[in-house]
């Protein structure tokens, strides 16, 4: 890569692993966990505040994920950079993989990337993260060990000015089974408006763990989606890993 190095190496490893010996059969992954920017890309462009945004990152995800890891006593991987640089849920070959343009905002650093460019964000931090998952499930395979496979996203409570009703979201794509029995568990609490593939749904176009880890190895598995706004304090994502870790477990008890 001519000597292109995106990385110093003073800067964190692309992605984030907790329990990999864990003895669930589940394994959770955050694609956007972090909102982390590379020091040689200066922020994009960007002003601070919309590094805060959900156009950089799942905002409360994280926090979510590793209590239900921690509760669970799962695998947890969890990206640190933020989808702005590289969306490690979009297949690099769509346009969206480095988006020139997230929402209404223009994303300067974005524009008219080199080859060279494309591929270092692709060669340090969308590739390490997607071969330590292969890795994983490779290993469980070789141990006979069953997968569960969890997405963990959060998503805006606004959206184009309209206020999303739904407090979370079962995502899936050709394969329903255990996204199914996920549905059905979230639901059981009829306080709870709960979509299902609404307002997203998993797609080979929009996404890339699913597809990729999952749905090719035939895997049961599940995207979850939960409200931003309801995961943004800690009171709040304790009370979802909560709710996500009882609704995953009964739907592990019912999968045939």
């Amino acid at each position: 890569m001519s000597g292109f190095a995106l990385l110093a190496a003073d800067e964190p490893a692309p992605f984030i692993e907790i329990g990999r010996q864990g003895s669930s059969n589940f394994v959770i992954l955050v694609d956007h966990a972090g909102r982390r920017i590379p020091r040689r890309l200066q922020d994009l462009g960007l002003p601070a505040a919309e590094l805060q945004r959900h156009i950089a990152w799942d905002i409360g995800a994280l926090n979510v994920a590793r209590q239900v890891a921690a509760a669970l006593d799962a695998t947890l991987l969890a990206q640190n950079y933020s989808r702005l640089v590289i969306d490690c849920n979009r297949d690099p070959k769509v346009p969206t993989s480095i988006p020139r343009q997230s929402e209404a905002i223009e994303i300067p650093g974005n524009i008219d990337l080199s080859d060279v460019e494309i591929a270092a964000r692709r060669a340090e931090i969308f590739d390490p993260y997607h071969n330590r998952i292969t890795e994983l499930l490779d290993e469980r395979v070789a141990a006979a060990r069953p997968t569960l496979l969890v997405a963990q996203h959060t998503m805006t409570d606004m959206y184009h000015g309209v206020r999303r009703e739904m407090h979370a979201a079962v995502l899936y794509n050709r394969d329903r089974r255990f996204a199914g029995l996920v549905l059905d568990a979230l639901r059981r609490d009829q306080d709870l408006v709960i979509g299902d593939n609404q307002p997203y749904f998993v797609s080979d176009a929009t996404d890339y763990s699913i597809p990729h880890h999952g749905e090719a190895r035939g895997l049961p598995h599940v995207e979850i989606e939960i409200r931003q706004d309801l995961v943004s304090d800690e009171a709040g994502q304790t009370q979802w890993a909560g709710r996500i870790t009882r609704a995953l477990l009964e739907a592990e008890r019912a999968l045939p």
